[in-house]
């Protein structure tokens, strides 16, 4: 039995359009509710918003060309003035009551000019008959045109005299939008993040022809197994099942495995999905890049991004603070004697220091030190004599503004500032080569 049912439209439509928006029949049957019949007066604005990829756009689009409905979709980083956008919402209108490719140019520097043409735009009789739909896409940047531009939109319905309807899709709350002198309040409506469920859902249904679904469906719950603790994003997520499915298919592929072997797949996945982890969100290597370091077995070390290089923009002292600062986090003091001293003498090994070494301190965290302890880790470590200058006391202040260092604690300390280091290990191996 289908989920979307609504008397308005042809069943076979609502059908179709429930196979292209899975795990979102909820929020479009609200929205076929919202939208009523195409001659019925919709309600005049509509604030549709949620995190990033979570179907608000895609769904949107969807709705309104698969049901036919007459609409005009703008987004609104692309078109970042308000005469830029107003020009290319009548452009736009202007095709869909004609039905041309080929428009005239549009002149529009005010609101009330808007207004009179898009009266005139509209006074075509397909789109009398009809609701029209606006849907302005990124519609945070609303914020930053003229003061007048967010309310008319809220209201455009009651300007216009037309049956139109506004729809607003960002990421943000409504609560950021509302001006402080009042405003016409929207419907609102939230886009919940997809669950692992859903994801598994949909990233299932993009299977191979070569391959079975339940094949491509083991190897989804993999990658989600992997990647869903520190990314949910749709479309990272589909990009990461397309680049390394076919490293998974390779024992299949020379006869290693069968297709129901798991075990054998997930051995030979598993060190490329680590690297892959290294490169979620940031795409310092292209797709073809990263196939070829595939299949050549490269490391990860091998991956010349930003990563990689962010040690190389550093200056030469600022790079043994940074090593210093890595040292005092990690190493406990009663060990500096030991480490940084040539002549340190003899030092017993305690039951005491046994049983707290036993716990990695990476495992515990920095840990933060003194201004004093990081300048002496940093004279024992670099070949030549340091003065303390202004010069290095001004690097430390930077390392501190880039991240890569944090003051704990407030700056009118009597005992000195104290910080501590935030990289990680890697970083600190790339900058010690």
């Amino acid at each position: 039995m289908p989920n979307l049912e609504h008397p308005a439209y042809p069943a076979a439509d609502l059908l179709r359009l429930e196979g292209l928006v899975p795990c979102r029949e909820s929020q479009v049957s609200t929205l076929l509710s919202i939208f009523g019949e195409r001659q019925q007066f919709s309600f005049p604005s509509v604030f549709i918003y949620g995190h990033t990829s979570s179907g608000k756009t895609y769904v949107m689009k969807t709705l309104l060309t698969t049901l036919q409905l007459p609409h005009v979709f703008v987004n609104c980083v692309e078109y970042f003035t308000s005469r830029l956008l107003l020009e290319e919402i009548l452009i736009q209108l202007q095709s869909c009551s004609s039905g041309a490719e080929h428009t005239s140019p549009v002149c529009c520097d005010t609101l009330n000019d808007f207004v009179r043409l898009f009266k005139q735009a509209v006074a075509s009789q397909e789109l009398q008959d009809q609701t029209l739909y606006i849907v302005l896409d990124r519609a945070e940047q609303l914020r930053e045109m003229e003061a007048n531009i967010l309310p008319a939109f809220l209201r455009l319905q009651e300007l216009t005299d037309r049956n139109v309807t506004v729809i607003l899709l960002s990421e943000i709350v409504w609560e950021l939008f509302r001006p402080n002198i009042g405003c016409f309040e929207p419907f609102t409506m939230y886009f919940p993040d997809y669950s692992i469920g859903h994801l598994q859902k949909i990233l299932s249904q993009n299977h191979p022809p070569e391959y079975s679904a339940d094949f491509y469906a083991a190897y989804i719950n993999i990658l989600l197994g992997v990647f869903y603790m520190v990314c949910r994003d749709l479309k990272e997520l589909r990009h990461l099942a397309a680049l390394n499915f076919a490293k998974y298919c390779e024992p299949v592929v020379r006869g290693e495995a069968n297709e129901r072997d798991t075990r054998k797949l997930w051995k030979n996945i598993e060190p490329h999905l680590k690297k892959a982890m290294q490169t979620v969100y940031l795409r310092e290597i292209s797709s073809s890049q990263w196939e070829r370091l595939q299949h050549d077995g490269g490391e990860p070390g091998q991956l010349k991004g930003l990563s990689a290089h962010t040690h190389v923009e550093l200056p030469y002292y600022s790079k043994f603070l940074l090593i210093a600062a890595y040292l005092a986090s990690y190493n406990p003091v009663r060990t500096d004697k030991r480490f940084f001293l040539k002549h340190h003498g003899k030092i017993r090994k305690t039951n005491f220091m046994k049983k707290h070494e036993k716990t990695s301190n990476h495992l515990l965290g920095p840990k933060p030190f003194p201004l004093d302890r990081l300048l002496a880790i940093l004279y024992s470590i670099v070949d030549n004599r340091v003065a303390p200058t202004a010069n290095i006391f001004s690097q430390i202040t930077s390392l501190v503004t880039l991240q890569l260092l944090s003051m704990v604690g407030q700056n009118d300390q009597l005992d000195g500032p104290r910080y501590k280091c935030t990289v990680s290990l890697d970083f600190i191996r790339a900058i010690a080569r």
